[in-house]
Parts: structure tokens; sequence; C-alpha cells
């Protein structure tokens, strides 16, 4: 007699596996979302950075922050901009003779964010939706 065993999987076995997938995705797309914010913000926030030493360049060469060349000091299109720009926009704010402030606020997917404001000023004071405490500071930079 020969067996007629059939080789495949079974209806159990086959929903088992289902369900582990199932697991692990629910785990692992969260985890992967956040992740991307928290990247995308730490990026936002060397483009901060790298905007802060333009306009320190403004000043060491115009010996005020409010002009550059002649003209109102406007910020450059930096590649960091330009590739969060479906982020985040930047601003420059708060513009004068002795002061600046810096900001990047979230737009689209990234306002789903803890943290949809980072800031940056002339003194080196940094901050995060409208605050510069510590301790939202240290969760969003």
């Amino acid at each position: 007699m020969q067996s007629t065993r059939s080789h495949g999987f079974s209806l159990v076995e086959l929903l088992i596996a289902i369900t582990i997938i199932g697991t692990l995705t629910a785990i692992a797309v969260p985890s992967y979302q956040g992740y991307m914010l928290g990247s995308a913000r730490a990026s936002a926030s060397a483009c901060l950075l790298e905007y802060a030493q333009f306009m320190e360049r403004v000043y060491t060469t115009n010996m005020t922050y409010a002009t550059n060349n002649g003209a109102a000091t406007e910020l450059p299109t930096l590649q960091c901009s330009k590739d969060l720009s479906d982020r985040f926009n930047f601003d420059l704010d708060n513009l004068a003779s002795r002061t600046f402030t810096l900001t990047a606020t979230a737009k689209s997917a990234q306002a789903a964010d803890d943290c949809t404001s980072l800031s940056y000023n002339q003194a080196g004071i940094k901050g995060a939706n409208g605050g510069t405490g510590a301790t939202i500071v240290k969760k969003c930079w």
C-alpha cells in the first residue's frame, strides 16, 4: 500500500502564521513611524544649527543680523531645508540688529510628532513647542 499523504499547509497552520505576522506588524509599524518622526526632527534641528551659522556669518560681515550686504537678511535655501521641505517650514523671526530666532515648524505627516516646533536664537537658546525648559528641549532636541 502506498501512503497518500498530501503536502501543504493546514488551515490551522496558515491561521497561526497570519496571526504571528499580524502581531509583528502591529508592533513594528508604529515603532517605525516613531523612528521616522524622530529622524526628521533630528535633521531639522541640525538644519536650524546650519542656519544659525549663516546668521553668525552675516553678523560677522555686517555687524548686524538685520541686513546682509545692504539688503534685509533672508534665509538662503540650504540643501537640508530642501530635503525637509515636505515635513518642516523654516522661518526667521524676531530679526533685529542683535537678535534673531530661527524656527522649524512641522507640517503634514510630521505634525503627528510630539515636537511640532523647534527654535534657536542668537544666544544659543534652544526651544521646542514654544518653551525653553530643559525637559522639553531634551526631549525634542
